[in-house]
């Protein structure tokens, strides 16, 4: 079938080589290969580079896959919705996540819909604040779970307000007082998460016209609270990315205070499929009762 040839052509993009695809997808390399190449000569032109390294799109192969896709998401909500009409539930979705979502309510939430609807798959891609709109810019997630969105393209389901709170050294000066004054932050070496641009902490320093003096960057929170507990500066959260890791570290609410607002967002021009409606139904009720 064409969709097979298809399911094929983007996973070989997706993990960049034919061997990764195979892996993944249950055929052997050679069957990718001529799946590939049967797929050019219907097609009538080059889709794919390849090298030693892997594959690569062509310019006209970069022009077809945002296609394929719709094909591919289009497929996949007919059986869904075919599945639904007879009563079963079926499926996968595809969630994007900051990692504090990922680390502290998505294993609940998993648990508790996979009883009721176990031939639902579940794929999670972890990611920033960068990466996760990228992701529904690409449309590759069918949601994204993070902090509410800048622009207008995606619709948007509030989940919670989670407060934003200074990190500190157990030993810093300040860690004994009630709340942190924002304006302070001019004046401390700052530990800034997300690859050196956190969206959620950004967010509140540029609205109070702070430009914190970053002396260490780091990919993920886990590292840069670290970096704060060793006494290398001070930092900016939201309180559900700290979940677990405040060892030798103290948390003090801002003044006046901050927050983020968690949700679910999805692009606007989607339905979104019924596993994936059905699951943020479970996730609403789980941080509700959290």
């Amino acid at each position: 079938m064409a969709t097979d040839k298809y399911k094929v052509f983007l996973e070989s993009i997706d993990v960049g080589s034919f061997s990764g695809a195979a892996e993944k997808l249950g055929y052997t390399p050679s069957g990718v290969v001529h799946m590939m190449n049967s797929l050019e000569k219907e097609f009538g032109f080059p889709l794919l580079q390849r090298s030693n390294k892997g594959v690569t799109l062509t310019p006209d192969g970069e022009r077809i896959v945002p296609v394929l896709r719709d094909m591919m998401r289009c497929e996949e909500q007919l059986y869904q919705v075919s599945s639904e009409i007879r009563g079963v539930i079926v499926g996968d979705i595809t969630i994007g996540s900051y990692f504090s979502i990922a680390a502290s309510w998505l294993p609940g939430v998993i648990c508790r819909f996979q009883k009721d609807y176990p031939n639902v798959g579940i794929k999670i891609i972890e990611g920033v604040h960068q990466k996760l709109d990228q992701l529904l810019c690409e449309q590759l997630a069918d949601f994204c779970l993070f902090s509410y969105p800048p622009d207008g393209e995606c619709q948007w389901i509030p989940l919670k307000r989670d407060r934003m709170v200074a990190v500190l050294a157990s030993g810093h000066p300040m860690a004994k007082l009630s709340s942190f004054p924002i304006a302070s932050f001019r004046d401390e070496p700052f530990i800034m998460p997300a690859d050196g641009y956190d969206y959620d902490s950004m967010k509140v320093l540029n609205r109070h016209g702070i430009n914190p003096s970053i002396s260490y960057s780091t990919g993920e929170d886990h590292a840069a609270i670290a970096m704060i507990a060793a006494g290398l500066g001070i930092g900016l959260f939201n309180e559900l990315a700290t979940s677990g890791r405040t060892a030798n570290t103290v948390l003090l609410p801002l003044d006046p205070p901050e927050y983020a607002e968690l949700g679910v967002a999805y692009p606007a021009s989607r339905i979104l499929s019924p596993a994936a409606k059905r699951f943020i139904k479970y996730l609403k009720v789980y941080v509700s009762e959290a």
